[in-house]
């Protein structure tokens, strides 16, 4: 038996090492942390019982090594794990008759700061526990990080570097690449404060929480690590959120944190307590892992357990599949929830995940819904051969460690979301409420294959308005703003079906010049398109090839067939800027925005581009003084640098 429990142990660190790297060091999710946790705790009971650990057990080595072309060093006192319960009887009997720091453990990247002389000296990562990276240039781009602060001399603090939940869905939108997206705000956050630029860090609104005061000389902290918190405070740092508890008052201060959860702009994994008297903390000592006068509690998590309905499988531009497990909705953490995302099919094999099956899920960090464990275990079936989209073949692929589902499929419509986003751009129809990541959910559904298709939404209208981040009012004010799309312009239909190199003024200039006959339009031959002023040959092609496309000249078609284009009034405006160059910089203040005043250059005649050149005209730039590059290109060239108020003078008189 104990042999067995022996080669258990083994099997346990083999894969909590693969889990914790994968994760730490490859953002990749192998196994959800409900099942690390678990897995965990089996492998220190049975070391427990055994009296055995084994060399590179996740029980005593604190991280992983450092990879990173960083500049790497070794702390002066080592950075140790806490110790950590989900009960709070655990926390009463820590705290026994002492008073205690209960604050936020934040979920971000812990970092190490020196100040000397009043100024931020060096920041170095927690790396290993033992080594870390140093990343001072990058915390000084931190968003609120003083570079300056009063005391002179030496101090050292720790803190915890984050990124806020609204940051990481906003960076993770504009990664088109769905398979390079952040899994979550630590993995961007570890990802942001480790680059080799800090100019990609300055982009990424990363905070920093002071947590623990290590050394400052000659400064009386009055025996109190609130003190210390209060003291950093006035040094003009943020410091975590903290309150003293008693091992009377400590459950009802989980409580409170607990009910704060929701509405935290920063994740958090739990709470940290740590003895208020620091003599008495720091007499204790440590174990060869942790420090005996701190405490980590975690939440324990709210299981329920419900029934596997169906795996919907949502595809993604890159032609990743992602399964989405759906089951009976259940009160957690005050919601309902009735999916749950299980990221690839190597966490479908792990938890045998099969429709029918018995399943307990929770939220990660009382936020994220996830499975927790799979009672039942029928086994992953129905892995579907075809895309849900595009019914095209799949593929399995092994990409790192973890397999996942592909359409391969290069024409698949959940591939081309940044066709359907121009489509419904400002520029083009300008329907509103139809995000990228809505469309991609829209596409996935089955919803939207081509561009008429979202004039017939109603189709889908129950289930719209029952999707996550949609309700009654956000689904009229997307059908209304549908159907405000339906009037529309010939060349914003023609620049929104996205033709290579075909902007809104190139079409603009086709449909004017084949009288917004779109049948000659789009039997037009290069010759013809090519003759017209400012298409040239390279445009002329892109439009002439998309149109040979029988499937484009049908999309086209049908979409025709959802709108209203009033017929063209003839313009005789005088066309005083006729072959006028302009380039445009800056804010203006007598337009709404640029765009405004290039509408009017080329309803003048003149013709706007977006870098200065010898062939430009004239450069418009309210601070006609400033150092810009543009101004000192102009310059250079002898172009005249124009105000907003002599552009406007200038289309009056026409000079």
């Amino acid at each position: 038996m104990s042999r067995q429990k022996a080669d258990r142990m083994k099997e346990l660190t083999e894969l909590l090492n693969k889990a914790g790297k994968a994760y730490y060091q490859d953002a990749e999710e192998l196994m959800s942390d409900y099942t690390y946790d678990k897995l965990y705790d089996e492998l220190k009971a049975l070391e427990d019982e055994l009296g055995i650990t084994l060399a590179g057990s996740p029980t005593v080595n604190v991280g992983y090594e450092v990879l990173s072309e960083l500049p790497k060093e070794r702390h002066e006192r080592p950075m140790l794990s806490l110790d950590k319960t989900k009960d709070v009887g655990d926390l009463k009997e820590f705290i026994g008759n002492q008073k205690a720091v209960m604050s936020w453990k934040l979920d971000g990247l812990t970092i190490v700061l020196t100040y000397r002389d009043g100024k931020l000296f060096k920041a170095v990562t927690r790396g290993n526990g033992e080594v870390g990276e140093v990343i001072t240039n990058n915390a000084k781009v931190f968003k609120n990080i003083p570079l300056q602060i009063s005391y002179r001399g030496e101090l050292i603090l720790r803190g915890e570097a984050v990124i806020s939940y609204a940051d990481f869905e906003k960076i993770n939108a504009q990664i088109e690449d769905v398979d390079a997206r952040y899994k979550n705000p630590r993995n961007l956050c570890s990802g942001s404060v480790r680059q080799l630029n800090n100019e990609i860090t300055a982009k990424r609104n990363v905070r920093f929480y002071a947590f623990s005061l290590v050394q400052a000389e000659d400064v009386d902290f009055q025996n109190s690590r609130k003190y210390q918190m209060e003291w950093l405070k006035d040094q003009g740092f943020e410091v975590v959120e903290h309150h003293m508890v008693t091992a009377e008052t400590v459950e009802e201060q989980v409580q409170k944190f607990s009910e704060k959860i929701g509405d935290n702009a920063f994740p958090s994994d739990g709470l940290v307590l740590v003895y208020d008297d620091i003599a008495y903390g720091m007499s204790l000592g440590r174990t060869s892992k942790f420090p005996r006068d701190s405490y980590a509690f975690k939440w324990a998590d709210e299981t329920r357990e419900t029934k596997l309905l169906e795996i919907e499988w949502s595809p993604s531009r890159t032609g990743l599949i992602n399964p989405v497990a759906i089951f009976e909705p259940v009160e957690l953490e005050g919601t309902t929830v009735s999916r749950a995302s299980v990221h690839n099919i190597s966490i479908m094999e792990e938890l045998a995940l099969g429709v029918g099956d018995k399943i307990e899920v929770y939220k990660a960090n009382m936020i994220i819904p996830q499975i927790a464990q799979n009672l039942t275990r029928s086994g992953v079936k129905d892995i579907p051969s075809v895309c849900p989209v595009c019914g095209e073949k799949t593929q399995i692929r092994k990409i790192s460690n973890a397999k996942a589902l592909y359409c391969m499929n290069p024409e698949c419509q959940a591939k081309h979301v940044k066709a359907f986003s121009l489509f419904v751009s400002r520029d083009a129809l300008n329907i509103e409420g139809l995000s990228e990541a809505t469309l991609e959910k829209f596409i996935a559904k089955g919803f939207i294959r081509e561009f008429s298709d979202i004039f017939h939404l109603e189709r889908y209208s129950e289930e719209i308005r029952q999707m996550e981040g949609f309700g009654e009012k956000s689904y009229r004010n997307l059908t209304a703003s549908i159907e405000k799309a339906r009037v529309t312009t010939l060349p914003r239909v023609i620049y929104g079906l996205g033709i290579t190199g075909i902007g809104l003024a190139n079409a603009k200039v086709i449909c004017k010049e084949f009288h917004h006959d779109v049948d000659a339009m789009i039997h037009a031959d290069e010759e013809t398109l090519n003759a017209i002023d400012g298409i040239g040959g390279v445009l002329a092609g892109a439009f002439v090839s998309y149109f040979k496309d029988e499937n484009h000249i049908k999309i086209l078609l049908n979409l025709l067939k959802e709108l209203e284009i009033p017929e063209e009034i003839v313009d005789n405006t005088e066309r005083i800027l006729e072959g006028k160059k302009f380039v445009i910089t800056g804010s203006v203040t007598h337009f709404a925005n640029r765009g405004e005043v290039k509408e009017l250059i080329e309803s003048l005649g003149g013709k706007v581009t977006g870098s200065v050149t010898a062939k430009t005209d004239f450069l418009i730039n309210n601070d006609v003084h400033s150092a810009s590059s543009k101004n000192k290109k102009a310059n250079e060239l002898n172009i005249p640098i124009i105000s907003e108020e002599e552009f406007i003078e200038m289309t009056q008189s026409g000079d």
